[in-house]
């Protein structure tokens, strides 16, 4: 039997949901896919090439422990998953003494609980329509057990808790034991004996098993005595999840970001013009702390598009705008954030202007690297690498898919030249990571020195032609010469000579916090890959 079929025998109870675990196949250069979860939350199983829009997954975080992975989708739905190869065993203390040497294995994830976040709401006063997408999930700090995170549609983030508790039962009938009533179950006063499965709450998932029948009559002056039931709380546990706050009516525009602070007890959210602080224990009140909507919309020349607060200092955070500039403010400055710290941007090269320059400059998503010295941009042709200490210029750039700048009228036609690619940065800090079209996805080193270059695609053959790759000068973190990669220059073909589909897209990844470890989403399906 194959690794496959192993774990597929181990996940076979969750199969409403489709969850499907391909073979474990060596990748190039490191990187090994070891898992496919399909997200799919409906009840019924689905065939797999059957893709449903509201199950198209929309946002994928790593909690800051990496025990823990949720999936936001189109439907409004968050699925939690857990990881379980780091857990104790329970073995003696000698085979744990015999194990003390690190062992090299796979990560494995497994299905943990999931809820409805959102629902489709309708503004009567704007006469909009809000849909129950998830656009982003952020995970907060963990107390008692519990889990705690935010999750965000266009226009409301919701705090949820979720935890197990223990399921409660009615342990005592008000009936006499040597009766028996119309169909033949029989009362206890410890316990009923039917045979039939009770829910939660004492009652009967089988109508017919009904307690008081219809050839069931009361005694002449009636019971006597009256024995009233007993809840009891029983050992089996459940998870559950409750919406715990609702952080609304704050944003005009669409959401596109939250983040966390390092403090523990903010987060920001940020639409196309501002940019709210929140306390998570208030509800009810928020302060705008950027605000880049002008007296007149007619001069408004651009937008914030992402914003994310630096994941060590509580008074800085960085935000991005449609022009493909980054600026860095400080909390501590003033109230209300109208000027800067440092702003950071690449001078436009002379005489390369054209029609679709300030489109492709849109940033669609900024990361702080871990230790807060770097922030990582995605555009739409490439990944920038700054560094906070050096507002001259990128401290690296990296070529995502040069081949499509041929074809940019094809994609502004279609509307493929707006998408929004996320990015992502290791543990580490020496790999960066971003995705593209043909649900490809491309690891770059990052490290001084390093030429690593690994296209990777999200499917049952994930390895993908590689082709040479320009080899890259060594120089210190001090300097500022911008490094370039470039694919191939043939328009219809990604850089491995494969056709490209603009129809399928790798939007969201993200990189687990302390391994070599990546989660993607391709449509309706999450795969996870490992070095």
């Amino acid at each position: 039997m194959r690794w496959s079929q192993l774990r597929w025998a181990r996940h076979s109870r969750w199969i409403g949901n489709s969850l499907r675990y391909l073979v474990n196949e060596p990748l190039e250069k490191k990187f090994k896919k070891f898992a496919r979860m399909n997200s799919s939350m409906q009840r019924s199983c689905m065939a797999i090439s059957s893709v449903g829009f509201i199950d198209i997954i929309s946002a994928i975080e790593f909690d800051k422990t990496g025990d823990h992975l949720a999936t936001g989708d189109r439907g409004g739905r968050v699925v939690l998953f857990e990881r379980t190869d780091t857990k104790d065993p329970g073995l003696s203390r000698r085979d744990l003494e015999r194990m003390d040497y690190p062992i090299s294995r796979h990560p494995e994830f497994r299905y943990k609980t999931e809820f409805q976040s959102h629902e489709p709401e309708f503004d009567y006063l704007k006469s909009l329509e809000i849909e129950e997408k998830i656009n982003k999930i952020r995970w907060c700090q963990t107390a008692n057990g519990a889990l705690f995170l935010l999750s965000t549609n266009d226009k409301t983030i919701k705090f949820w808790k979720v935890q197990e508790k223990k399921v409660k039962k009615i342990s005592d009938m008000n009936l006499d034991p040597s009766k028996t009533v119309g169909n033949g179950c029989i009362a206890s006063s410890s316990n009923s004996s039917c045979p039939k499965p009770c829910l939660a709450n004492g009652g009967s998932s089988d109508r017919s098993c009904n307690y008081f029948g219809n050839d069931f009559s009361f005694p002449p002056g009636g019971l006597p005595s009256l024995r009233l039931p007993v809840v009891v709380t029983s050992q089996e546990t459940s998870l559950v999840a409750r919406c715990r706050r609702v952080y609304a009516h704050a944003h005009d525009y669409h959401i596109n970001s939250i983040s966390n602070n390092s403090d523990g007890e903010t987060f920001i959210s940020a639409d196309d013009l501002r940019i709210n602080l929140w306390n998570l224990e208030i509800s009810n009140q928020s302060f705008n702390i950027v605000d880049v909507k002008p007296a007149n919309m007619e001069d408004l020349t651009e937008v914030i598009t992402s914003a994310e607060f630096h994941p060590t200092h509580c008074n800085m955070l960085a935000y991005s705008s449609s022009k493909g500039s980054i600026r860095l403010i400080d909390l501590r400055r003033s109230a209300l954030c109208d000027s800067h710290s440092k702003l950071f941007e690449e001078p436009e090269a002379p005489g390369s202007r054209s029609f679709f320059t300030e489109i492709i400059a849109s940033i669609s998503d900024i990361k702080f690297a871990k230790d807060g010295r770097y922030i990582l941009s995605r555009d739409y042709m490439t990944i920038k690498l700054w560094d906070i200490n050096m507002d001259s210029g990128p401290f690296a750039t990296f070529q995502v898919h040069e081949y499509l700048r041929p074809k940019l009228c094809d994609l502004y036609e279609n509307d493929s030249i707006f998408d929004k690619f996320e990015c992502c940065l290791s543990g580490d800090g020496l790999r960066v990571a971003t995705g593209s079209y043909s649900n490809l996805f491309r690891v770059f080193g990052c490290a001084p020195g390093s030429t690593e270059a690994t296209t990777l695609e999200a499917s049952k053959n994930p390895i993908r032609r590689q082709v040479q790759t320009p080899s890259r000068p060594s120089r210190s973190l001090s300097s500022i010469t911008r490094v370039v990669r470039r694919g191939a220059e043939t328009p219809g073909v990604d850089a491995n000579g494969n056709s490209l589909d603009f129809t399928t897209k790798l939007l969201h990844l993200a990189w687990h916090p302390a391994e070599n470890s990546i989660a993607c989403a391709a449509a309706n399906s999450l795969y996870m890959y490992y070095a």
